[in-house]
């Protein structure tokens, strides 16, 4: 599909890689790795055709369709969600606006005897033929369900695109782009924006994708559940293997280690001759031998050990003093933005040493309460820290308070206070900004970088409390951990809002799942949490939307009725049958697309064929008209 060969791309006049050299096959699903900076979503741009490159060539498939979901977006102000989503089907839009066009010409022409009229219905039946064979007529069921599957709600698909935040205008473009069945899908981080649910459900989405896939990620997990394949770029070179990336890991760990031994014994053996040579050369009758023996060295191929990035950031949390025994307290805390109500009468107590974590859909109000506690947002309600308790807060977009008009060097030092000035080179150095790096402007920084500069300036105040939203995004794995292990060492309170299982993995001794403006309290960390909720598959991520707001009174008495569990497992059986035959009705109408654009004039000639195919394609429309129907009845008992 993708031929790329010696691809060099270089940077203020250094190689940022040389010589890179892969192909891009169908069915691949390829991990692109490596720290921030390495170059990662440069290579995405170059794949995508967005970006220029140095030297060598990339050669492609004739009709080749790449689809990219980049990190900076823009939309057209006025458009609804759909509207947006339907910009995903150009094609199907092009044809309905020529239907509409020649509907409204036979609308008002009467001569129904002219050669004119009748080339009209000619048009007509053509572009209707064109209109079924791209989809014409499932495009906007399988829109909504792709929209559901990201966290919208129905509700949400008339509002205007411009009304949602960065990460929901997000999930609108990555909506877009798995409809357009893409022969490859280039995705830069495509989970950052998107809470646990959406990311088991955009798992198995992937996982079922005919098309190649490129993903940079630091999530290990998803990694691990989607690809096939792993290409790390470490020091301007690549490793590729056809392994995700928890076992990739592992055979480089081992082939370097073979490696180390193979270079061992040759060295022994260089040595050795090199011993002889200087043996042979002091004596007449032997310097034929010896100049035979230089010869040889000189014709053996010194092997070479795959160099190894290790550079890692250095991180301790300390704390400033000792807090009193309750560390937060909250009783009652509402928040509303204008009539949309987040959190109701939201009452918990944090203790000194504990360490929470804030889950649940966006929107639900984890970030919302996160800046209650840290007094950034007004709100209803009470709120009070305990004693000598000094939050340090890391924001979501914390990088984007940055000023990228300044240099890293003097974004500490503005930071920074007289007692502390004096280690701000040392502190930078332990977040890899060393030597002429600390001369970099902000706004030339990767987003990796960035979220390591304002993991640095955090380190200038005095805390005991961390409230961390989101600190994964963007940050490199090896970062990521080296982040996590620092948390676990921290001897403060802790409170983070993240997404990331993998992160979240045995950090936190308790977990606050945020829904319908209330929270719940479960007494383990993440892996306790989705065994508790029991999300384990696609059906189950799409079911847990938000529901209607609910009064206390109901949410009080939460166990649903026995009858009403019996027609939900009865509902849930039905939309997996149907789910099942949409699947395979799909999987039909594509293989007879696929014969209609090889062989036009052959398919069609086969005895009924056009009954056949609108039949299969009205009985795709009914299953899916089931589908929503189903889904709307369990939405109800829920």
């Amino acid at each position: 599909m993708l031929n790329i060969h010696n691809l060099t791309v270089s940077f203020q006049g250094d190689d940022l890689f040389s010589g890179i050299t892969f192909q891009l096959r169908a069915g691949d699903r390829v991990g692109l790795v490596g720290k921030n900076g390495a170059g990662k979503s440069t290579l995405l741009k170059i794949l995508s055709g967005e970006q220029e490159y140095d030297g060598g060539q990339i050669a492609s498939d004739k009709k080749v369709s790449i689809g990219f979901l980049k990190q900076d977006i823009d939309f057209v102000k006025g458009r609804t969600v759909l509207e947006e989503s339907y910009e995903a089907f150009k094609e199907i839009k092009k044809l309905e606006n020529q239907l509409e066009t020649i509907n409204q010409k036979l609308i008002e022409r009467t001569d129904y005897e002219s050669e004119g009229y009748h080339q009209l219905m000619v048009d007509l039946n053509e572009v209707q033929h064109q209109y079924e064979i791209h989809g014409g007529y499932s495009y906007q069921g399988e829109t909504e369900r792709v929209l559901q599957g990201l966290g919208f709600q129905r509700a949400d698909f008339d509002m205007p695109t411009d009304t949602f935040s960065g990460g929901w205008r997000m999930r609108i473009e990555l909506a877009k782009l798995l409809l357009q069945n893409n022969d490859i899908l280039l995705l830069d981080e495509p989970t950052n924006h998107l809470d646990i649910e959406s990311i088991l459900w955009l798992e198995e989405f992937l996982k079922n994708y005919t098309g190649a896939i490129v993903i940079v990620s630091h999530d290990k997990m998803f990694l691990d559940t989607i690809t096939n394949r792993t290409i790390e770029i470490s020091l301007g070179r690549i490793y590729d293997f056809n392994k995700p990336y928890s076992q990739y890991l592992v055979l480089r760990k081992e082939l370097r280690e073979q490696q180390l031994a193979t270079q061992k014994n040759q060295q022994k053996q260089i040595e050795q001759t090199e011993k002889l040579i200087e043996k042979f050369r002091a004596k007449a009758s032997k310097a034929t031998m010896a100049q035979s023996l230089i010869k040889k060295l000189d014709k053996i191929d010194r092997i070479e050990v795959d160099e190894d990035d290790h550079s890692v950031m250095t991180l301790n949390f300390p704390i400033s003093v000792n807090p009193g025994k309750v560390v937060i307290e909250a009783e009652d805390v509402s928040k509303n933005y204008d009539d949309k109500q987040v959190l109701d009468k939201i009452s918990l107590l944090l203790e000194r040493n504990s360490k929470i974590a804030f889950v649940g859909q966006n929107g639900q109000g984890k970030s919302t309460l996160a800046k209650c506690i840290v007094g950034e947002i007004p709100f209803s309600g009470a709120l009070k820290l305990g004693h000598n308790v000094e939050i340090g807060y890391f924001a979501q977009n914390q990088a984007d308070y940055l000023d990228g008009s300044k240099t890293v060097l003097d974004t500490m030092i503005d930071a920074a206070n007289e007692k502390n000035r004096a280690k701000v080179r040392d502190i930078l150095g332990a977040f890899l900004f060393r030597g002429d790096e600390v001369d970099k402007y902000v706004r030339v920084l990767s987003g990796g970088e960035r979220n390591r500069l304002a993991l640095a300036k955090l380190l200038l105040q005095p805390f005991n409390v961390l409230v961390m939203d989101e600190p994964t995004n963007h940050l490199d794995i090896k970062s990521k951990n080296v982040l996590k292990d620092a948390l676990i060492k921290f001897e403060g309170t802790l409170l983070v809002v993240s997404h990331d299982r993998d992160f979240l993995q045995g950090l936190t001794t308790k977990i606050y799942e945020f829904k319908d403006q209330d929270i719940k309290e479960y007494l383990g960390d993440i892996d306790y949490f989705l065994e508790q909720r029991n999300i384990q598959n696609l059906r189950e991520a799409e079911m847990r939307t938000k529901t209607n707001a609910k009064s206390k009174e109901h949410k009080s008495s939460s166990k649903e009725s026995y009858e009403n569990q019996k027609k939900l497992k009865s509902l849930h059986n039905k939309l997996s049958k149907t789910e099942a035959s949409i699947t395979k009705l799909e999987k039909v109408i594509k293989e007879i697309d696929f014969e209609l654009s090889i062989n036009y004039d052959e398919t069609i000639s086969k005895p009924n064929f056009f009954d056949q195919y609108h039949s299969k394609k009205k009985e795709l429309e009914k299953l899916m008209e089931n589908w929503e129907v189903i889904t709307e009845q369990i939405d109800a008992i829920h």
